[in-house]
């Protein structure tokens, strides 16, 4: 489905565009992650030290992190501890008071419908270069989407489900803990313990979607809040808009043009025409956009296909065949000599090389 008009009846939709070259994220969403590392027996100053994060940072609630270093410090708890679906269960398990002044806000909305419209609007000053956002899809369902825009940000999987993690868990704080949406979708490819994520959401869980989404009846978004407190709500907001205060610098378009291919992927190599349709913005104008950046389109998207081949090629779970699919090829010949173009040596020399030097 992804982004593009007609698909989606937006009701509140907030995205980064400040185009910063480090995008933060407040520390309060990794609040216990120390704790749930060492509850796994994973080394706490090692994994933190590969992230560049101290682990005393995690969980301060006017702190903010490098969103690439937050993401490693996940993808890097996961590797560590031997816990594939580390960010999963971390998410669904999170108390949504950590998630400190954004969750706060939300948490004193009067109802679901506002409390997550909040967290849609508040979310770029808690994360940047990153989009969420609320609409009601072609079938009535509502559907809540998730996506990191960076696009140097390409390990990103633990993010992604403990986010929706966390938005699960945020939504049970007032329709119980055995409820569940009716879908959840996922960018990434199918990952081993794939069943584990549908015994934590409750629901069917699709994967190599274009964007992470949670899909859920309409009927939910005029259940009360529990802890409804105007007051407080207008103050979280206030004290999350003072922290987050930064000058507003428009995002590259080569940065949103990347973003739009990789989701496009799956389905086969995007166009021009298509991507400029998903951006509203004119053909013409983005290539005069690439041009000024030293980029044309199908650089741009030979550049995508390439990180994103060196990503999967580091998952074991994933056959090459699967692998030129989420990359856009027809043939599994095709993608072998792409990536003989790129590095000189075959897919399979490539993985072995790249799991190798990730077990040493």
């Amino acid at each position: 489905m992804g982004w593009s008009q007609g698909t989606i009846e937006p009701i509140a939709e907030k995205g980064e565009t400040r185009g910063t070259p480090a995008p933060g994220v407040i520390a309060a969403s990794a609040t216990g992650v120390v704790s749930w590392i060492e509850r796994l027996n994973g080394d706490v100053d090692r994994i933190f030290g590969e992230a560049g994060i101290a682990p005393e940072m995690a969980g301060l609630p006017t702190l903010v992190l490098d969103l690439h270093s937050f993401c490693k410090l996940f993808e890097e708890s996961a590797r560590s501890t031997q816990s594939d679906n580390f960010g999963l269960w971390f998410g669904v398990k999170f108390d949504p008071r950590d998630l400190g002044l954004w969750g706060y806000a939300a948490l004193s909305a009067p109802t679901i419908g506002s409390a997550l419209t909040t967290l849609v609007e508040l979310f770029p000053l808690h994360q940047q270069s990153s989009s969420m956002r609320l609409g009601r899809d072609a079938n009535g369902l509502m559907r809540f989407e998730y996506r990191i825009e960076a696009p140097a940000i390409l390990e990103r999987r633990q993010d992604a489900e403990l986010t929706l993690g966390q938005i699960v868990s945020f939504m049970r704080t007032s329709l119980g803990a055995r409820w569940s949406p009716e879908e959840v979708h996922f960018e990434h490819p199918r990952p081993e313990g794939w069943r584990e994520h549908e015994r934590a959401f409750g629901a069917p869980v699709y994967f190599s979607r274009p964007s992470n989404a949670l899909l859920f009846n309409a009927k939910v978004l005029a259940v009360p809040m529990p802890a409804h407190d105007p007051r407080l709500m207008v103050a979280m907001r206030h004290c999350l808009e003072q922290i987050g205060a930064r000058p507003d610098l428009r995002a590259r378009i080569s940065d949103q043009v990347r973003s739009a291919v990789r989701a496009r992927l799956a389905e086969g190599v995007p166009s021009l025409d298509d991507i400029a349709a998903e951006l509203r913005l004119a053909p013409s104008h983005i290539q005069r956009e690439l041009h000024y950046d030293g980029l044309t389109f199908m650089g741009l998207v030979e550049t995508a296909r390439r990180d994103l081949a060196l990503t999967y090629l580091r998952q074991r779970q994933l056959s090459l065949s699967e692998i030129a699919f989420l990359l856009g090829y027809s043939e599994l010949s095709a993608f072998s000599r792409a990536v003989r173009r790129w590095t000189g040596s075959s897919p399979r020399s490539v993985r072995a090389n790249l799991l190798r030097a990730a077990a040493e």
